[in-house]
């Protein structure tokens, strides 16, 4: 297994980018990235730099009381005063080192959350082609326990390098005053011990950016089972799920093994080298002591020293593990810091027009990450107040470019005109209000039907939100809700039923006064009851404005005002539903095939004695 493991870490590694795999490269851009540590850093080293000196100064008063307080007599009042003086060292080490580990713990803290918080936003500001690449939990991750692992190293283990380096320099350049013949043993046994850990050094870093790969990994497979329960159970998936989800626990479980495995071999080295080297320092000075011309208090000074200057390497496998968890995570966050925002935003972008808005489309293209092209050459208008749709076979393309319309994503080549403004000049805040897509699924928050519909304009008064369900002719439906507009919707807006969503996504909608609405077929997969009701709001939401609907059902398409045809990422024909048929092709050979599934579908209904299909439940 520990071969295999290891293969997956530098697999791993080899996956990273040139310029994130230095481990000081790392450091430095993560250290730039978050500029809240760097407040009032310079206070927290000179305090720890400052408790660090007390530590050393410590065994010379030491030395000075074994020397010259006890001999050639008892010194009452020298032995005291370096007593008291270094009792007052340490009690001041104290508060400085509870000021300064304060202060560095707001600070962190601080920089974790903006560290979070910019993630996040940039995460969502990355086009629909970077996002469908990744699994949204490896996302998630990102933002989570990648920044998680950070705490550690920012409250702790940054600091802790620079005072083992200061706490290492002072007390070898004391060693070397008090006895260069002791300090060179030490040196000496201190060699091999660097030597195991500069070639450990890469695997290390390999292993650790292995387990925070299969973090992200983990909490993409739970995040998509946990969201998928009903599917699961309904299916009787759940051995296949509970195999993935365990495979994915596993894989982090032996990556988590490997690196920690490596890292604890520092453990015993280190601990070994402590006793060997303190030993080393008692056995010479008690054989050679007088003869290098050194005193008791020397001695006793030296191995309080040793002692300073030692455990700065036994300490060393605990700071170097946690450096590596942190360069880890860190790398991974700064990969997606560097994934780049293809949708960036006018400096001075332009307002787009009141009222219904034309859309027109020139030879644009399209491709996801790394992948060939999905859209060809798409060229079509639709005049402002028109209500039109898009059909075809699922991937033809069409729903890619209802999300072009929304500016989730830029075209690679042509562009798309909205209102006679190209859509890449008009001010976000203008987009996001005169141009809304209802998707077919209705994603609500956990919130209230209220605060739901408030999304669509976040300062909305409450008798806003009001009129816009009255608007729709849905105040009865409103009425009859639990709490009126303050019922919860619960995760994901599973409280209430498909229909009862899209009712409160078109509100949401219509909240916005958009000029130009995408609608991705919003009344399938619900009762007949209810998408009467969607239905009729649909057709109060559409007056005056631009219509596009993404047509599932080409019944939709027999209403629309006209019809765009899309195959393979092409648009193929457009016209009437009846100039279609007529004219025969691709759309004609949609509606045939539609039509016969309706026929099959009425006629098992009828063999069944079934009255209408079965209601959403809510």
């Amino acid at each position: 297994m520990s071969t295999v493991v290891e293969l997956l870490a530098d697999d791993e590694d080899a996956k990273v980018p040139e310029h994130l795999k230095g481990a000081f490269a790392v450091l430095g851009r993560g250290i730039k990235e978050s500029p809240e540590l760097r407040t009032g850093l310079g206070f927290t080293v000179i305090v720890s730099l400052g408790v660090t000196v007390a530590s050393l100064v410590t065994p010379v008063l030491v030395q000075q009381i074994f020397d010259k307080g006890f001999a050639p007599t008892f010194n009452a009042r020298f032995v005291y005063g370096r007593c008291a003086a270094a009792f007052l060292l340490v009690v001041l080490a104290f508060v400085a080192a509870r000021a300064a580990g304060r202060r560095l713990v707001r600070a962190s803290e601080n920089a974790l959350m903006h560290l979070r918080v910019r993630t996040f936003r940039h995460i969502h500001a990355l086009s629909i082609a970077e996002q469908s690449e990744e699994k949204r939990g490896v996302f998630v991750a990102r933002v989570t326990a990648d920044v998680d692992a950070l705490q550690e190293f920012m409250e702790w283990g940054g600091v802790a390098w620079i005072i083992s380096g200061a706490q290492a320099i002072g007390a070898l350049l004391l060693m070397l005053f008090y006895s260069w013949q002791l300090a060179t043993a030490i040196v000496l046994l201190l060699i091999p011990l660097l030597i195991v850990v500069w070639s450990m050094q890469a695997r290390l870093s390999a292993a650790f950016n292995a387990a925070r790969t299969r973090v992200g990994e983990m909490l993409s497979e739970v995040s998509e089972s946990v969201m998928g329960a009903a599917v699961v159970r309904a299916y009787g998936l759940d051995e296949q799920t509970h195999d993935k989800v365990e495979h994915a626990i596993s894989e982090r479980y032996k990556a988590e093994v490997l690196a920690h495995f490596r890292a604890a071999t520092f453990w015993p080295m280190s601990s070994i080298f402590y006793a060997v080297a303190l030993s080393t320092v008692i056995v010479l000075g008690s054989v050679y002591g007088r003869s290098w011309g050194l005193t008791f208090g020397r001695v006793s000074a030296f191995l309080f020293l040793a002692d300073v200057f030692l455990h700065v390497f036994t300490d060393l496998p605990e700071i170097y593990s946690e450096t590596q968890t942190a360069i880890a995570g860190w790398r991974k966050i700064l990969a997606v810091l560097d994934l780049d925002i293809e949708v960036v935003e006018p400096a001075n972008g332009v307002a787009l027009p009141r009222g219904a808005l034309s859309v027109e489309a020139e030879d644009v293209r399209f491709a996801y990450r790394e992948g060939a092209e999905v859209l060809h050459g798409i060229t079509l208008s639709v005049p402002a107040g028109r209500h039109v749709a898009i059909v075809g076979e699922t991937g033809c393309g069409k729903t890619t470019f209802a999300k072009l319309m929304s500016r989730l994503a830029d075209p690679l080549a042509g562009r798309i005109v909205i209102g006679g403004v190209d859509l890449r000049d008009v001010q976000s805040d203008s987009r996001r209000t005169r141009i809304r897509m209802v998707p077919q699924d209705g994603f609500l928050f956990d919130s209230t039907v209220r605060e739901n519909v408030r999304y669509g304009r976040p300062a909305a008064t409450d008798p806003e939100v009001e009129a816009s369900f009255v608007e729709l002719g849905l105040s009865d439906w409103v009425a009859g809700l639990p709490e009126g507009l303050a019922t919860p919707v619960g995760e994901r807006g599973e409280a209430l039923s498909v229909g009862e969503r899209q009712l409160v996504a078109l509100a949401r909608a219509q909240i916005g006064d958009p000029g130009l609405l995408i609608l991705d077929e919003a009344t399938s997969a619900v009762d007949p009851a209810t998408e009467r009701r969607i239905t009729e709001a649909l057709r109060r939401l559409s007056a005056g404005r631009t219509v596009i609907t993404i047509a599932h059902r080409l019944s939709t398409a027999e209403g629309a005002q006209r019809v765009f045809v899309f195959d393979a990422g092409r648009l193929v024909q457009e016209g009437t539903h009846g100039e279609l048929v007529i004219a025969g092709g691709r759309y004609a050979a949609l509606y045939r095939s539609w039509l016969g599934n309706v026929r099959d579908a009425d006629a098992a209904g009828a063999d069944e004695g079934e009255g209408e299909p079965a209601r959403t439940q809510t």
